[in-house]
């Protein structure tokens, strides 16, 4: 089959807005299992969003936004939901800025002949098409970022920002996430930057520069950078969607600022939505995440002195 015919329906990103879910979440309340944890998380992130005080940080792992899921993270931002994003690098740089350049994702199926995919030149995520050649223009883009920048270390925040300008400069992506999160000051953290389409524009800028100073990628700077945030703060509520390297960053800031001698309580209020099971023992799945040990969050992802909703904090939809 040709990649045309392959590449023919697209993933379309869910409207949030176009429906009120508030009715369906309302009668969770009263069910069992994972609606009614659902209902909880959803009263714990109405509570955080009532709180002034507090600081929301979103946590985002997995593929989100190529699931049709780009538009409720967008409209998160839009309306001042969140103050802060910790992401894994494909959602976005593989996902949102790839989109944010024009391409798009498109449906296809997990039992497909990955060696007729790979052929022509399709990358398959589960039951998701990309056209690789279009991932090339993204790494390419990234690149092209990179050599436009005064050759130093940045931070993750740092250089997505030159992204989400980008985007803006060359009026693309009017529907991305970093763009807007560029245009509203949202700061986004990808604590694994180069383990996504990026990597691969920021080796081919480095190999290609020879001996001269590059641009170069500071994982301890992305780290103060959002501790600082957390200092600043006081008050802190997660919002974690999957779990690995974001949620574990998010919640490694109080213990970070503990180290600066700085006074951080607790992250008041967590939620974890994840399909990670904690029975492997992996913290993905772990309703704490080790945050608990650690003192970097209180019973159950709670700061012990917020008895309205201690207990029931973090909340895993598992399988």
């Amino acid at each position: 089959m040709s990649k045309k015919k392959q590449l023919n329906s697209l993933i379309q990103h869910i409207d949030i807005k176009s429906f009120d879910a508030r009715p369906l979440i309302g009668q969770f309340e009263s069910m069992a299992f994972q609606a009614r944890n659902l209902a909880r998380a959803c009263l714990i992130y109405d509570q955080m969003l009532k709180d002034r005080e507090c600081a929301v940080i979103l946590c985002l792992a997995g593929s989100l936004f190529s699931a049709g899921l780009k538009k409720v993270v967008f409209d998160l931002v839009d309306n001042n939901m969140v103050d802060a994003i910790v992401s894994t690098g494909a959602i976005i740089v593989d996902q949102d800025f790839f989109e944010g350049l024009g391409f798009k994702h498109y449906i296809g199926s997990p039992h497909a002949d990955d060696d007729e995919l790979m052929n022509a030149h399709i990358d398959r995520i589960y039951d998701t098409y990309i056209d690789e050649d279009e991932l090339r223009v993204c790494d390419n883009t990234v690149k092209e970022i990179a050599d436009s920048l005064p050759p130093q270390p940045y931070s993750s925040r740092e250089f997505i920002w030159h992204m989400g300008k980008y985007l803006a400069d060359h009026k693309k992506g009017q529907d991305s996430v970093v763009r807007r999160s560029y245009e509203k000051g949202v700061p986004i953290f990808v604590p694994a930057f180069s383990d996504s389409s990026a990597g691969f524009g920021l080796i081919e800028h480095q190999y290609q520069a020879g001996k001269k100073p590059t641009v170069s990628l500071d994982s301890a700077k992305d780290f103060l950078e959002l501790t600082k945030i957390k200092i600043e703060a006081k008050t802190t509520g997660l919002l974690m969607i999957g779990g690995g390297v974001p949620k574990n960053f998010a919640q490694d800031t109080t213990v970070a600022a503990e180290i600066l001698e700085s006074e951080a309580d607790m992250h008041k209020y967590a939620i974890q939505i994840t399909v990670a099971d904690e029975r492997d023992g992996g913290l993905s799945g772990h309703l704490g995440g080790g945050a608990e040990r650690r003192g970097e969050c209180g019973s159950r992802g709670l700061s012990r002195d917020h008895p309205a909703v201690a207990g029931h904090a973090a909340y895993d939809l598992v399988r």
